[in-house]
């Protein structure tokens, strides 16, 4: 008996560890294995969403945060829309994350999470939290792409990641890549492994919400206008 959607990513998770190198001064967090708490809600999450085996589109952020799949294990997710979009209740931490603030925006105007999560698979090429340690001790989000020695030495693991997250049975015919510095790399190992048929790039969540709130409706109807048609006015690699 095949296994339906939600058993197979739940056993990626379970699996899921970076044991490779990193530049001194990084570290990689695996809520899976560092906060018990997150691998039940993470099952609990996807066995509410995913229990089928229809094929998704794949969406693709850079690596997650600290305070969003860093603590829930589902990405561009914190603790506040794990509970009152999803319905999952975490209760050994709080967290607030404000990439988690604009997309769940997206998910509501495009139908609600039954909706969206029905049609969209989101991960990283890089699946675990990266974080480096600044000059005062603490320990900050680091973006796989900002340090060429960590791109050059997790970059095994992510091609290997996404072709993992490929089998699960996700539609390659279009992937959404979420920020444009984040698509310049992912067009980098695609050339190399000719993993999806076209890329469509869509600013990222963080960057609307920083840099462009202002203008954030206006990014919201390119998000919903991108996931239901077929690339209309947005940059796509080919």
């Amino acid at each position: 008996m095949s296994k339906d959607l939600s058993s197979k990513i739940i056993e990626f998770n379970q699996n899921l560890n970076y044991d490779g190198e990193l530049p001194q001064g990084f570290r990689v967090m695996n809520p899976f294995l560092d906060l018990p708490e997150t691998m039940e809600v993470m099952q609990e999450f996807y066995k509410k969403f995913y229990n089928d085996n229809k094929k998704r589109r794949f969406i693709i952020g850079i690596n997650p945060s600290r305070k969003g799949a860093g603590i829930t294990g589902v990405p561009f997710t914190d603790t506040k829309r794990l509970e009152h979009v999803c319905g999952i209740k975490m209760e050994s931490v709080r967290t607030h994350e404000v990439s988690s603030v604009f997309l769940y925006d997206v998910i509501q105007a495009y139908g609600g999470p039954e909706k969206f999560y029905q049609d969209f698979y989101i991960n990283s090429p890089f699946p675990l939290a990266i974080t480096k340690k600044a000059k005062n001790g603490n320990w900050l989000n680091a973006n796989y792409y900002d340090y060429r020695e960590l791109f050059d030495m997790t970059k095994d693991f992510m091609i290997e990641s996404l072709k993992r997250h490929i089998s699960l049975g996700l539609d390659t015919s279009e992937v959404y890549i979420l920020g444009k510095k984040n698509a310049k790399f992912i067009e980098k190992l695609n050339r190399e492994e000719k993993l999806f048929d076209k890329m469509v790039v869509l600013d990222h969540p963080r960057y609307i919400q920083q840099y462009k709130f202002k203008e954030r409706e206006l990014y919201i109807d390119e998000y919903i206008l991108a996931l239901h048609q077929e690339n209309d006015g947005l940059d796509v690699y080919l």
